[in-house]
């Protein structure tokens, strides 16, 4: 039985790392700072990413980290303390107590804007253009450094989700058409898929591995008019009947830069090669959007504000 320190357990991606993490019968350290662990039968570790002091000793006795905390907005000050100098010393703490691996949750967004068809992590060059994104790339080099793994999803859905569910009904409220006939396609992975990609990357043998970073997403692209479709269904929220250019979409949203960049999102491709994870970790990636979304429906159906509410 590996014993395996999370961080970010009570968080969303965190939390489903816990329950595979305990389907494949590990003994779990959760790292707490303020909020109450997700399950009782798990053991709770104290610490602060943002009080490198308090990691002292955390990773004692653990075999495999997987690191899933992380500041997400805020200050630059909070980003830095969390991102770059939590994981730099949570990190620290785990090469000096012999954790065997690291394997940390990144995002794709340190690549920053742009468009992506299907290249893997060595084809590209990391251009963070957020706080969070660069001090979350900072993390990822302790990391790597350590001779650790970082897997990069670009948009995760599913039980939990307070982002992009949310962020696609936004968009649909607020704009009265489509927008270049939603045409972008995009990666996009399961909660509960990425939570087995975590947990299989930190328990895989040495051999299976083949590479330090690999970009977390099912290979089969979805479009923005497909992940949009779903979430209007959904949400009952009416399909608008006309097409706008995407100009006009930003005239529409001009001074709300959340939802302008969430449309920057949705109308250029991003899409990055994924097979490599699956084919490492000897599993299939699980169902595709449209089930897998199916799925998830009960719980953004009680979380997404009916039609005509915002």
């Amino acid at each position: 039985m590996l014993t395996v320190l999370i961080t970010g357990g009570s968080g969303f991606v965190g939390g489903h790392v816990v329950r595979e993490a305990e389907r494949r019968r590990a003994d779990i350290r959760l790292l707490s700072h303020r909020r109450p662990v997700p399950r009782s039968e798990s053991h709770c570790v104290r610490g602060d990413l943002a009080e490198p002091r308090t990691l002292r000793g955390v990773c004692d006795g653990v075999d495999v980290l997987i690191h899933c905390a992380a500041q997400i907005g805020g200050t630059s000050a909070a980003n830095q303390a969390v991102n770059a100098g939590g994981t730099a010393a949570l990190v620290a703490e785990a090469r000096r107590a012999g954790v065997r691996r690291i394997v940390q949750l990144s995002t794709a967004s340190v690549y920053g804007r742009g468009t992506y068809r299907g290249q893997r992590p060595e084809e590209l060059v990391r251009n963070p253009g957020s706080c969070t994104s660069r001090t979350r790339a900072a993390a990822e080099d302790a990391v790597l450094s350590a001779g650790g793994v970082v897997l990069r999803p670009h948009l995760v859905y599913g039980e939990g989700d307070v982002w992009v569910g949310p962020g696609l009904a936004r968009v649909l409220r607020e704009l009265p058409g489509t927008v270049a006939g939603w045409s972008a396609r995009m990666s996009m992975i399961a909660v509960t898929d990425l939570a087995r990609a975590l947990v299989g990357a930190a328990f895989a043998p040495d051999p299976a591995l083949s590479a330090s970073v690999y970009h977390a997403a099912h290979p089969e692209p979805v479009t923005a008019h497909g992940a949009l479709r779903a979430v209007a269904a959904c949400a009952g929220i009416p399909w608008p009947r006309r097409d706008l250019t995407v100009r006009r979409a930003r005239g529409l949203l001009a001074g709300n830069d959340v939802l302008s960049g969430i449309v920057d999102l949705l109308t250029t491709d991003h899409l990055f090669e994924s097979g490599t994870l699956w084919s490492d970790l000897r599993e299939a990636p699980g169902h595709p959007f449209a089930t897998g979304f199916r799925r998830a429906v009960p719980w953004y159906r009680s979380t997404l504000p009916p039609a005509g509410r915002s």
